[in-house]
C-alpha cells in the first residue's frame, strides 16, 4: 500500500507542478498576445525590464531559425516531445527525490509550453519579456523559458549540496 500511496503522491506532484508551469507559460502568452502584439515596447524601472512582442521561430536565442524543415522538426519538436514525455513518465514512476520531481517538472513545463507554440504556430513561439542592466540585457524570452532556467539552475544548486553532503557524512546522507 505504501508504494501506491508513493506512486499516487509523485503522480500528483508531477503533474501539478508541469502544468502550474504549463498553463502560466500559456496565460502569459495569451496576455501577451492580446496587449503587447502590435505595439512599442514599454520598459520599466529604468528598462531594466522590458515587456517587447516578438515571435521566436528558432530555439534559445533563435539558434535553428534557418535550418530546414525537416531537421526543424526533427530537432526542435521530435526529439524535445519525446524527451519530455519519457521525462514526466520517469518523474511519475521512477524518481523518489522531492526536489527533483519539482525542477524537473518545472523544466519540462516549460519546455512543453515553447512545443505547443511550435506545434500550432508554425514553429513561431511568442517572446515578450527581456531582463538586463544598461546594455547587458537578455534576449527576448517568456515565462516558459524562465521554467527551464530556473528549473535547471536550482536542480543543479541542490544536486551539488546533496554531493557536498555525501562527501563531508562519507558517502551517507
Amino acid at each position: 500500500m505504501k508504494i501506491l500511496i508513493g506512486r499516487k503522491y509523485k503522480i500528483i506532484l508531477t503533474l501539478s507542478i508541469f502544468s502550474i508551469n504549463y498553463f502560466i507559460d500559456r496565460f502569459t502568452k495569451y496576455i501577451a498576445v492580446e496587449y503587447l502584439k502590435g505595439s512599442e515596447a514599454k520598459g520599466f524601472l529604468n528598462d531594466t525590464f522590458i515587456l517587447v512582442y516578438t515571435e521566436n521561430t528558432g530555439a534559445f536565442l533563435s539558434l535553428g531559425r534557418n535550418w530546414n524543415i525537416y531537421v526543424k522538426y526533427f530537432v526542435l519538436l521530435i526529439i524535445p516531445i519525446i524527451i519530455c514525455i519519457i521525462g514526466l513518465l520517469y518523474l511519475m514512476v521512477k524518481e523518489t527525490k522531492n526536489y527533483r520531481i519539482i525542477t524537473c517538472s518545472c523544466i519540462i513545463g516549460g519546455g512543453i509550453g515553447n512545443l505547443v507554440d511550435r506545434l500550432f504556430k508554425e514553429f513561431s513561439v511568442i517572446d515578450f519579456m527581456c531582463f538586463g542592466i544598461g546594455n547587458i540585457k537578455t534576449g527576448i524570452l517568456n515565462v516558459a523559458d524562465l521554467s527551464v532556467t530556473f528549473g535547471i539552475i536550482i536542480l543543479i544548486i541542490i544536486e551539488n549540496i546533496q554531493a557536498k553532503k555525501i562527501k563531508n557524512n562519507g558517502g551517507e546522507i
